[in-house]
């Protein structure tokens, strides 16, 4: 009796799992169909299969083949602009028979008003000729007798300065209003521009990393960086960031229109931000400057700046070392750097110290620099006790003149 209830519950445990397998199946089968569902003016892209005398055929990726009228890739001089292999963005139209209709756009003269309508609750774009100005816009020509009006906001991405210019020009628009059955039509080319600019910038963003090494071209220069547009991205480098040593003009270092190598150190897609280095693009000096500028040896450096605490010498490209201003006077007191060096002034110099965790290096002077040094020093302090000595003995003059008072009484 046991037995025959333990062999009712195993299988009953066995159907239940048959049956949540065959849902499960079900359940999946159903989620790809209506993966497979598109809606009209749906934009997908695909590669092109086959190439007919007036179908394109595309791989959509879902159940079906996608087609495409031939004649939407034909140029003004009747040639094809796609083949097969290559990647194309269409609009769904409808299905029939396991066969999805594309396009790229509705417009010619037979766009009647039942296309353009079915366009603008679909959101598939139109073409159109930009006919004539107008007031606050320009009237456009979708097909047929069909009149739209394009607002000059939404024309192009920026104000154009010559809006006579495209007066004739075939554009491709969106319709953002349609009523009174075709008589009240408003469109928009700059939400197309608009897509196609996101677009590429979401394919542009695919193909950097942070820590990456990119090209870029220099498309401004500012006072705090550079902008590089690196291939449909623009991206700053701040100031510090575009050479290891101190930057007084970035223009003396980069050029508009200069192509540059750049690292992308940072990518903030929320605020559309990209920080970007030259800097650390080139190998970092002072992994090696201990070797290079061991302690107690002379080099020659430029004074790249004065403080009021000392001299900066330059040793090499992002490599500066500090002059204090105790080192200056030989002993002697002296005000300010200025009175011993300048700057651009090359001079010789000791390495006293160097600590390259801290990125340090401690000088004093040396060579002939030290002799001039010592010599305006003395000329300093000779100048400062002659001051004194004139200010406590008062001048010839000073002296003369209360004896000559005397004489007249």
């Amino acid at each position: 009796m046991t037995d025959m209830l333990d062999r009712e519950n195993e299988g009953t445990e066995i159907v239940a799992e048959i049956e949540e397998e065959s849902f499960a199946d079900l359940f999946e089968q159903s989620s790809k169909e209506r993966k497979s569902w598109l809606e009209p003016g749906q934009k997908l892209s695909g590669s092109v299969l086959k190439i007919s005398a007036e179908w394109i055929f595309m791989d959509t990726g879902l159940k079906g083949e996608g087609v495409i009228e031939r004649k939407e890739f034909l140029d003004i001089d009747g040639n094809l602009t796609v083949k097969e292999g290559d990647v194309i963005s269409a609009y769904f139209l409808s299905s029939s028979h396991g066969e999805m209709r594309f396009t790229t756009r509705i417009g010619g003269a037979a766009s009647g008003n039942g296309q353009l309508e079915q366009a603008w609750q679909a959101g598939v774009p139109v073409e159109g000729v930009v006919e004539k100005e107008i007031k606050g816009g320009y009237e456009i020509k979708l097909g047929g007798t069909s009149r739209a009006f394009c607002p000059f906001s939404q024309i192009a991405l920026r104000r154009i300065e010559n809006p006579e210019a495209l007066i004739g020009t075939r554009l491709t628009f969106r319709i953002s209003q349609y009523g009174e059955n075709g008589r009240n039509i408003v469109v928009s080319r700059r939400v197309l521009l608009e897509e196609e600019q996101q677009r590429l910038k979401e394919e542009a963003y695919a193909g950097v990393s942070e820590g990456s090494i990119v090209s870029g071209t220099v498309t401004s220069i500012q006072e705090y960086g550079a902008f590089v547009d690196i291939g449909g991205l623009e991206g700053l480098i701040p100031v510090s960031e575009i050479a290891w040593s101190r930057v007084k003009n970035i223009n003396d270092i980069l050029s508009v229109g200069q192509v540059i190598k750049v690292l992308v150190k940072a990518i903030d897609r929320e605020k559309e931000r990209i920080s970007l280095s030259i800097k650390d693009t080139l190998g970092d000096p002072w992994l090696q400057a201990a070797e290079r500028f061991p302690e107690g040896s002379f080099q020659v450096g430029t004074v790249a700046r004065l403080d009021t605490f000392g001299a900066f010498v330059t040793l090499d490209d992002g490599i500066d070392g500090l002059l204090h201003i105790s080192k200056l006077g030989s002993g002697k007191r002296i005000n300010h750097p200025r009175e011993v060096v300048k700057e651009g002034e090359q001079i010789e110099v000791k390495i006293e110290s160097i600590d390259r965790t801290s990125r340090r290096i401690s000088l004093a002077l040396a060579g002939p620099a030290r002799a001039a040094a010592e010599e305006e020093a003395t000329m300093t302090e000779f100048r400062r006790q002659s001051d004194g000595v004139s200010q406590g003995m008062g001048t010839l003059a000073d002296m003369i003149r209360p004896k000559q008072q005397r004489g007249k009484k």
